[in-house]
C-alpha cells in the first residue's frame, strides 16, 4: 500500500475500535523507538522471555530480535501481560548458527551490536554512546552469550555489581538497561522517534491484532479500493 492508502485503511479499521483504544494507540506510538532494539540469544525460560518483552513494551522499544540456536523462544502469557501483542518480533532460526545471521541483518539496518557482558573493553550505562542505533544483545540464563556473540559484537556493556552474587537475572538486567538507556535517549537531542509512515504501519498492525477477523476487513477494504480506483 502507498502512504495514502495506508492512512485510509487505518481510518477504516478505526471504525471497529473504541475511542479509548484509538487514543491509547496515538499516545503510546509517540514514545515508541527503533533507535534501541533488543536481541535475545537462546533464551529458554518462558518467564524470563516474557519479562523482557514486558520491559521492552513499557520502555517504548518496539522491536525484539530472537535468535534460536538450541532453544525455542517461548512466552509465558501471565508474565508478558499481553506485551507481545504490541511488539514486532523477528526470529532467526533457519541456520545452524543464527547469531551471525542476526548480526548481519542488524548491521544492514544500521545498528551497532552491543553485547551485554563484562569485557576488557566494556562500558557502563553512563558511558555508552547513543549516537547511532544500537542493538542490545542478551544471553542465556545460565551461560550468558555464546562465544561467537561476544567475538562478533562491536561494543560491550557492563552493569556494575557490588554484592556477592555473580550476575543479574536476565530479565532484571534487561529492565535496568532498557529503562536507563531509553530515559537517557529521550532526554537527548538525538532523533529517536519512529518516522511517521512507520508509526502508521505499527498502528495498523496494532489494530489488526485487536480486531477479530481483521484479515477479512483488509481484503474487503482492498477490494473496495480497487473498484473505486478502476473508474
Amino acid at each position: 500500500m502507498d502512504y495514502q492508502t495506508k492512512k485510509d485503511f487505518y481510518q477504516y479499521l478505526c471504525e471497529y475500535l473504541t475511542e479509548n483504544r484509538k487514543k491509547l494507540f496515538d499516545r503510546v506510538i509517540q514514545y515508541r523507538t527503533r533507535h534501541i532494539t533488543v536481541v535475545l540469544e537462546d533464551i529458554y525460560q518462558p518467564h524470563n522471555a516474557s519479562a523482557v518483552l514486558r520491559s521492552a513494551d513499557l520502555t517504548g522499544v518496539q522491536d525484539i530480535h530472537i535468535i534460536e540456536n538450541r532453544n525455542t523462544y517461548q512466552v509465558n502469557p501471565e508474565v508478558a501481560m499481553g506485551s507481545s501483542k504490541w511488539l514486532d518480533l523477528k526470529k532467526y532460526n533457519q541456520a545452524e548458527n543464527n547469531t551471525p545471521v542476526a548480526y548481519e541483518a542488524l548491521r544492514k539496518a544500521g545498528y551497532r551490536i552491543v553485547a551485554t557482558t563484562p569485557h576488557k573493553n566494556d562500558q557502563t550505562l553512563d558511558e555508552i554512546s547513543l549516537d547511532g542505533k544500537i542493538a542490545l544483545v542478551f544471553g542465556t540464563e545460565l551461560k550468558g552469550l555464546s562465544p561467537i556473540a561476544i567475538e562478533q559484537a562491536d561494543e560491550y556493556l557492563r552493569i556494575p555489581m557490588y554484592g556477592f552474587t555473580e550476575s543479574y537475572n536476565i530479565s532484571v538486567s534487561a529492565a535496568l538497561v532498557l529503562f536507563t538507556l531509553t530515559e537517557k535517549l529521550r532526554k537527548s537531542d538525538i532523533p529517536w522517534q519512529i518516522p511517521e509512515e512507520e508509526k502508521l504501519d505499527i498502528k495498523i498492525e496494532w489494530a489488526k491484532r485487536t480486531i477479530k477477523h481483521a484479515d477479512l476487513f483488509e481484503k474487503e477494504f482492498l477490494q473496495n479500493r480497487k473498484r473505486t480506483t478502476s473508474f
